[in-house]
């Protein structure tokens, strides 16, 4: 047995080979055809290299072409198992074998065997599986050789070579075990994953639903009570114009967190232009300039004025995360302050860079702003910087910032530079 393992190990070692594929084979499970398309062509190759590199022990040929057959079958099903049936007795006729068609009938009662086992084979434990593997394996060389050379009358071959035999027959149940263990580990990590990210995707949708109750929630009571105080008959004009004013600012706060949530639900960007970074930082110190005014707070812009800037993206959804992270620039400096918007070239590279001199952040609020549900603002969702950053990002955007508490915030957005605009 020992002369022989430098064969063993070489035919061990193509056989396991499939593993390292099999993880990207699996992502196509969900269609049928392709990921049977693939599998047969994996198997069907480790046929061919293991029937290749035959094991000849005192005449009688060893090889371990049962394991990608019934491996290939047991994961592939009924088209796979005939297609690797098919491939095995094809390229034995090419390698110049005799008696080929005695040996295809030989095949037959494997290839009924496995075909029999398939349908309950998915519901078996892992160990009925291993356990089924090795049965299957050792019965398709069995019968076939046991027909095989009693058709051409040399029998006697696998008696006198029995040890040799067995311990083949041993071997190839340790290779086809450990095989089928390792592809239901896999298959397991497969399932945990795929749990995992429902159980994920369920626990998002619930917290968005909870989330999107309760923001809703506050305003739409605040409506409900001021209306019911509507009803009281001395009620004087004063009252009545401030709980109206009330009313009205609670409904368009619902609105713009209703917005915001739409917004994160279609961030993606659907057309790429080239924008003209000049002329998109005066419409934004123009859009912000009146919010500016109201708070006390001044703008200075610093452009350049004697040269065009294009980036690519989404034009209006690039005003839209601008627009969102300067309203939250000028909400942050409460008592007043100075917002400045800057462009400068970095390599190929446009920076825009908004400061403001408002409260500033800490290192862990910078880690968790543009996440879910987080906000510095006391009634903010959070969702209109995440949908500003995920504007950004899809548009080739790198996002860095930087801030001191009591000192004020910078947002540096890094976008790839185009040298001209195109035509």
């Amino acid at each position: 047995m020992v002369v022989y393992l430098k064969d063993f190990l070489l035919n061990i070692f193509i056989i396991l080979s499939p593993l390292v594929f099999y993880p990207y084979i699996h992502k196509l499970k969900n269609k049928t055809f392709l990921y049977r398309t693939m599998l047969g062509m994996l198997f069907s190759v480790i046929l061919i290299l293991i029937m290749s590199l035959p094991i000849n022990i005192n005449g009688l040929i060893y090889d371990f072409r049962s394991i990608p057959v019934i491996i290939g079958s047991l994961y592939g099903g009924s088209i796979v198992s005939i297609f690797l049936f098919i491939t095995l007795i094809t390229y034995r006729f090419i390698l110049g074998n005799p008696n080929n068609l005695v040996y295809a009938i030989s095949l037959l009662p494997s290839l009924f065997l496995i075909l029999f086992t398939l349908s309950k084979y998915g519901y078996l434990k892992v160990y009925q599986k291993v356990a089924l593997a090795v049965v299957l394996s050792i019965l398709m060389k069995m019968i076939t050789f046991t027909l095989y050379l009693t058709y051409i009358q040399n029998l006697d071959l696998l008696i006198n070579n029995f040890t040799e035999s067995l311990q083949t027959y041993f071997v190839q149940s340790v290779v086809i075990g450990g095989c089928v263990y390792l592809i239901e580990l896999l298959n397991k990590y497969f399932e945990m994953q795929d749990e995992l990210y429902k159980s994920e995707r369920i626990k998002m949708v619930s917290e968005m639903a909870a989330s999107v109750a309760h923001e809703i929630r506050n305003p739409l009571t605040s409506v409900r009570g001021f209306i019911q105080l509507f009803s009281e008959q001395d009620l004087d004009k004063e009252k009545k114009e401030l709980y109206q004013k009330i009313c009205l600012e609670e409904l368009s706060r619902a609105d713009l967190i209703i917005s915001d949530y739409l917004s994160l639900a279609k961030p993606d960007i659907e057309i790429f232009d080239n924008i003209e970074v000049n002329g998109e930082v005066r419409y934004l110190s123009n859009v912000l300039l009146t919010i500016a005014n109201y708070n006390n707070i001044q703008i200075y812009t610093n452009y350049f004025e004697d040269e065009e800037i294009y980036i690519s993206g989404d034009r209006q959804k690039f005003r839209q995360a601008l627009i969102n992270i300067g309203k939250n620039a000028i909400e942050a400096m409460q008592n007043g302050g100075v917002l400045e918007i800057k462009l400068n070239k970095e390599s190929n590279n446009l920076v825009i860079c908004i400061m403001d001199t408002g409260v500033g952040m800490t290192a862990e609020q910078i880690k968790r702003i543009g996440t879910p549900y987080y906000s510095t603002k006391e009634k903010g969702t959070g969702l209109g910087t995440m949908v500003s950053f995920s504007i950004i990002k899809k548009m080739n955007g790198k996002i860095s910032i930087k801030s001191e508490v009591g000192k004020g915030t910078k947002y540096f957005f890094t976008f790839p530079l185009l040298t001209k605009a195109s035509d």
